[in-house]
């Protein structure tokens, strides 16, 4: 089959595009294999979630609306279903853990009580006698001795704890890089084997818009969606810091959501410079570049709180 000829720009923006595609496909199963892992969803802000996910049905409307190709809108339904699905795990995770809570707290309160009535009926001498009975002084070199013995230990336990972290945090790291170069393998060679069965052809940059203009209803949900993925990080982050920890968060889901973003907006650019082109396309580069400095203010909390323990060892 013939294949069009390609220019570096054209080439560069549908690999780029593929390579977004793919980092968006498979963004939400990091965070789906970390509650399921955990067994809880408290590190994910569920506000987070839900005003993403009306950022992708404005966008599922306004892909509709402005009649984008059924590719676009296959995925941007794929993406309201994935967004559900996490949604629903989330959702089921609190409300189990906040059962098992009740639980616990309830169990926990009836042996208070049941210790209680105990202590009332065991003998005054007892009690005395487990108080504080012994030799003037053997009771403290005794406890000064045990709490040497208990501060070794500890100072073992932490030196042994921090270096499994270390090693832990460095294979984490490399299975994320692993991770991020097979998206861009998978991306690349999605485009290339798009291109040479023709799938995929290379739209003159000069067309501008193909010609149509996008109706004026499409934009403004555009513009909607790219508010709602701008504004879903910020209960995120405003978590993140008030618990002082970014524990069940899955650090790879954020990368991908960069990358994603990131090649998006590089495959509209090298698609076109054009005024018109530039600004049909604007609110989903707003969406995008946006999102993307929330993603790194994310990227440093991930840094200076880790898992909570750093920063309660400082408060």
């Amino acid at each position: 089959m013939h294949c069009p000829a390609l220019t570096t720009h054209e080439a560069l923006s549908g690999v780029f595009g593929s390579i977004s595609l793919a980092a968006w496909i498979f963004l939400l199963v990091p965070q789906l294999i970390e509650n399921y892992t955990q067994h809880s969803a408290e590190g994910i802000s569920l506000a987070f979630l839900i005003v993403w996910f009306i950022g992708d049905i404005t966008n599922l409307a306004g892909a509709i609306w402005a009649g984008l190709v059924p590719t676009v809108i296959a995925l941007a339904v794929y993406f309201c279903f994935a967004d559900l699905i996490l949604i629903s795990q989330c959702v089921y995770y609190n409300a189990l853990n906040a059962r098992k809570s009740a639980r616990s707290k309830s169990i926990q309160t009836a042996n208070t009580a049941t210790d209680g009535d105990n202590r009332e009926e065991e003998p005054l001498l007892s009690r005395r006698r487990n108080s504080s009975l012994g030799l003037p002084g053997s009771h403290s070199r005794k406890s000064s001795a045990a709490s040497r013995r208990r501060t070794n230990s500890m100072h073992r336990r932490d030196s042994l704890a921090s270096i499994v972290e270390e090693e832990t945090g460095s294979r984490q790291w490399i299975k994320n890089a692993i991770s991020i170069i097979g998206i861009m393998i998978v991306g690349s060679a999605g485009w290339a084997i798009a291109w040479r069965t023709g799938v995929w052809r290379p739209t003159p940059a000069e067309n501008g818009n193909n010609g149509t203009e996008v109706a004026l209803g499409a934009t403004i949900l555009g513009y909607a969606s790219a508010v709602c993925y701008l504004g879903a990080r910020i209960p995120q982050i405003i978590k993140n810091q008030r618990d002082r920890s970014c524990e069940g968060l899955s650090l790879l889901f954020f990368i991908l959501s960069l990358v994603g973003n990131a090649t998006y907006g590089a495959g509209i650019i090298f698609h076109s410079t054009e005024k018109e082109y530039f600004l049909t396309n604007l609110p989903w580069l707003i969406g995008s570049l946006g999102t993307m400095v929330e993603d790194a203010v994310i990227f440093i909390q991930f840094r200076v709180f880790g898992d909570g323990e750093a920063s309660a060892a400082i408060v």
